[in-house]
């Protein structure tokens, strides 16, 4: 049995990921979407601008021995040499592979080790393949030194993920040159170091290894949990969720999460229907009233298939004879708004038009803020119609940036109508998950590209500025009229269906 820091990794984030990549058949999963290979790319950069602050010995490229220069070390050799390089004091080694078969360090003292072991009887080897190892000042088997596991990661936050790792990389050294590190390091975006006590991370690593090791070893498959915001990246997705759609499982239900799951498991309560149908009181007891109320109408919309209104509805739509409906395309990465996406209506004259304020280079950001202020100008008494939070706060943050005057920008805000809002607080709908998608789906709308989100378009942004190729400009364009839309149709159906 091998137990690799992948493994782990995704064990920590879902159990039934790592439990897929072990036994699950390949030919389920889906296609490597263009935003992870994007990701990718971007997180190989930012490994690549850290490494340009060191002089490091790269171990998958040694050349071994007399062989050619076309030669590349097999994993034995790359774990030997690792090994080697840190016997020699090599200041800085890249892409090192750590490994080891002592298995006591490494779980629970309530856990048998025999037992554990007659499931594998050649045994357990555990490897990890840390960024970088540091040569550092102090006392190993090697000498007068000792090296440190850095992990170079693209995320801008010291997940719990990435520090379970980061001590499994340091324990599993310790076993090498006889030493623990005196902590392991995680390089972050903006190069920011984050530094892992290792002691808090000792029993938390022998509970996860201990628990994926009695998950492996009796082949248990997890639950099936969808979580839309962890779950849509990874290559198992559809499977999972064709699962959890034949079993209508909860996780589908919106508001669901996991420890709210639990509660409901604990309740007897499995299905829809029994949601629906639940004493309140009880659930109330369990997750408080607001949210028990909450939960049981959105099963009552999804057992009666209908929308359902939330409370007094005291909100008061706009219908103007002119309107706009706004959406915004962005790149995070390099904090750029790159098309701000504008459907004018003109209701009276049964007419619309679609202006799309395209950055074609990110330096163009500010030229398009002004496009969009100068139309918005021509109609001051339009409402804008919006779905979510981002529009108004890429709003201000435009505004700051580019130095327009408060009054303006408080004119716009005051226009703004964020439809989302008003969706979650006043209705309840049939619907997995309350995204522009899922509502849009919903009512009967149908977008050009099917089945992809923001995401791609983020790609397609980034290989327009690659290849220059305008086709990918045109997807972009193409996908945020569509979602402009989609907000119409939402807007024209809530004003239908809301009490007036």
């Amino acid at each position: 049995m091998l137990l690799t820091d992948d493994l782990l990794h995704h064990y920590k984030r879902c159990q039934r990921r790592s439990f897929l990549d072990l036994y699950g058949d390949r030919k389920e999963q889906d296609r490597e979407k263009d935003f992870v290979k994007k990701l990718h790319q971007e997180s190989q950069k930012h490994i690549d601008q850290v490494l340009s602050h060191f002089e490091y010995v790269n171990i998958r490229e040694l050349k071994i021995g007399s062989y050619s220069h076309n030669y590349y070390p097999s994993q034995p050799e790359k774990i030997a040499q690792t090994e080697a390089l840190m016997s020699q004091g090599v200041d800085v080694i890249y892409q090192g592979i750590l490994t080891c078969q002592n298995l006591e360090n490494f779980l629970t003292k309530e856990t048998e080790i025999n037992h554990i072991l007659t499931y594998f009887p050649e045994g357990v080897t555990l490897m990890s393949y840390p960024s970088l190892l540091i040569k550092i000042a102090g006392k190993s088997k090697f000498g007068d030194w000792l090296y440190v596991p850095i992990n170079i990661k693209f995320g801008s936050r010291p997940k719990s993920e990435y520090k379970l790792i980061g001590a499994f990389n340091a324990y599993i050294l310790a076993e090498i040159q006889g030493v623990l590190s005196p902590y392991s390091s995680l390089i972050l975006r903006e190069e920011k170091e984050y530094k892992i006590n290792l002691e808090n991370w000792l029993i938390p690593l022998q509970e996860v290894i201990t628990n994926f090791l009695e998950m492996t070893a009796k082949k248990i498959e997890p639950d099936v949990f969808i979580s839309r915001q962890r779950c849509s990246l990874c290559p198992w997705y559809n499977h999972c969720y064709q699962i959890a759609q034949n079993q209508k499982h909860l996780c589908l239900i919106p508001g669901i999460t996991p420890k709210r799951y639990e509660q409901l498991q604990e309740l007897k309560i499995k299905t829809v229907e029994s949601l629906a149908e639940a004493c309140p009181v009880n659930l109330g007891e369990y997750m408080g009233n607001k949210i028990a109320i909450q939960l049981q109408q959105q099963a009552e919309s999804i057992v009666k298939n209908k929308p359902l209104v939330r409370g007094n509805v005291n909100i008061k739509i706009p219908t103007k004879d002119i309107e706009i409906y706004f959406d915004i395309e962005a790149e995070p990465d390099i904090n750029l708004d790159y098309l701000l996406g504008v459907l004018l209506v003109n209701r009276t004259e049964n007419t619309h038009q679609f202006y799309p304020f395209l950055a074609v280079k990110p330096e163009d950001e500010s030229k398009i803020w002004q496009e969009f202020l100068d139309l918005l100008k021509k109609y001051p008494d339009a409402p804008i119609f919006h779905f979510s939070e981002y529009e108004k706060d890429t709003i201000n943050r435009l505004a700051s940036l580019y130095h327009t005057d408060n009054q303006n920008r408080q004119n716009i805000l005051d226009h703004c109508v964020d439809l989302h809002n008003i969706v979650t607080n006043y209705i309840t709908l049939p619907v997995e998950n309350y995204s522009l998608k899922s509502l849009g789906n919903w009512l009967g709308f149908q977008w050009y590209h099917q089945g992809i989100g923001g995401d791609q378009c983020v790609w397609w942004y980034d290989q327009w500025l690659k290849t220059g190729d305008r086709q990918f400009l045109d997807c972009i364009l193409r996908y945020n009229e569509d979602d402009c839309w989609a907000t119409f149709h939402l807007k024209n159906w809530l004003v239908e269906f809301l009490p007036h």
